[in-house]
């Protein structure tokens, strides 16, 4: 049986690192990138950018599966805006795991979601939509990750912690039990937040955890 097509909407860092999952999840054939104009034609991991947003509507005509693979960095407006558009034009999104992290069979991952290499999403957890839980993060039980979140390289989310929609946990965090975390808060790379944090914190030193 031919594997399903499926379009990436990003041609930068974080789509060789999705690249790679999807490659190993074998369920879809990459049918190509969408980036800039400038990026046109450039070759990622063997995949070419074949498309801008602007030939959005046309390739939801030739296209049904579609997956986001920009990069968030504190802001998650730009993989917000992405998920809307596609949504609206009718593509369907799945969500990837890869082989070497390990969901329980009693977690929830919503759609356009990615769990990366060696990340953990342990029992009663839930991740919303389109969230990055990078390499080697650690989402323990019972935790919730609302939608368009990034939880970085190497952290930890301590069990029952709940972190807001469009937050940003950076590399090495660790986030103590039951903690919450409004929406669109970031927290600094290797910091340690022992405090309930108000929507739109911004975690940058140890004094403001």
């Amino acid at each position: 049986m031919s594997k399903s097509e499926i379009i990436l909407f990003g041609a930068g860092g974080h789509a060789h690192a999705c690249i790679d999952v999807i490659e190993q999840d074998g369920r879809y054939r990459i049918a190509g990138l969408v980036g800039m104009q400038d990026e046109l034609q450039a070759q990622h991991l063997g995949y070419s950018v074949i498309a801008t947003d602007d030939d959005m509507q046309r390739l939801a005509g030739k296209y049904q599966q579609a997956f986001i693979t920009v990069g968030q960095l504190e802001s998650p407006d730009t993989r917000m805006r992405l998920l809307q558009r596609i949504l609206n034009l009718g593509f369907a999104l799945p969500s990837f795991v890869a082989p070497s992290a390990y969901v329980s069979k009693h977690a929830r991952i919503e759609a356009g979601t990615i769990v990366m290499h060696g990340a953990i999403v342990n029992a009663g957890a839930t991740v919303g939509k389109n969230c990055i839980i990078n390499s080697r993060a650690l989402v323990e039980h019972d935790v919730v990750v609302g939608d368009n979140c990034h939880v970085s390289t190497g952290a930890i989310l301590n069990g029952s912690v709940r972190v807001g929609s469009g937050s940003f946990v950076g590399s090495g965090c660790v986030i103590r039990d039951r903690i919450a975390l409004g929406q669109r808060c970031i927290v600094g790379m290797g910091l340690c937040v022992r405090h309930d944090q108000a929507d739109n914190a911004k975690i940058m030193d140890a004094k403001t955890s």
